[in-house]
């Protein structure tokens, strides 16, 4: 026999599972990220094959790179304070600032640690991408008692 408090446990289950807005909003940021971050590789290529405006679409890439990771720690920062989860604010401001270090590198002409991190911040943020998209993002459940 449902109850009306089976009912209402259900329902609270299923709220449970969903996304929230929040959620939704890192999640279109770390994958617009990710596409952006993927495209540098390719107009690097570019401008090694022999075009000299790839090397223009790579600079213009990287302030886009730049910007859409700041703005991803500021989204990540706002769900770490919301729900009290710092784990992807963290990873996400290290993410950052080997994006950063990459970026002056790359001005500076340092190939020899521009390329490792390029590698390596496009894994950190695949990483994030599956991480953010896996499950549900939510805020930790509460207790009846307000307590965590």
């Amino acid at each position: 026999m449902v109850t009306a408090t089976t009912s209402v446990r259900t329902a609270r289950v299923e709220v449970a599972h969903r996304t929230s807005l929040a959620g939704w909003v890192v999640r279109a940021v770390v994958s617009t990220h990710l596409v952006a971050i993927i495209g540098q590789p390719v107009f690097a290529g570019v401008y090694l094959s022999g075009s000299f405006d790839g090397l223009r679409w790579h600079a213009v890439g990287a302030d886009v790179v730049t910007s859409l990771g700041y703005l991803q720690v500021i989204a990540t920062a706002v769900l770490g304070i919301r729900w009290r989860r710092g784990g992807l604010f963290l990873a996400s401001l290290g993410l950052v600032a080997a994006e950063t270090v990459q970026y002056f590198a790359g001005m500076d002409g340092a190939l020899w640690l521009h390329l490792p991190l390029g590698v390596l911040t496009i894994a950190g943020l695949t990483v994030q991408f599956v991480a953010v998209w896996r499950g549900p993002l939510r805020p930790i459940a509460r207790t009846e008692g307000g307590d965590e």
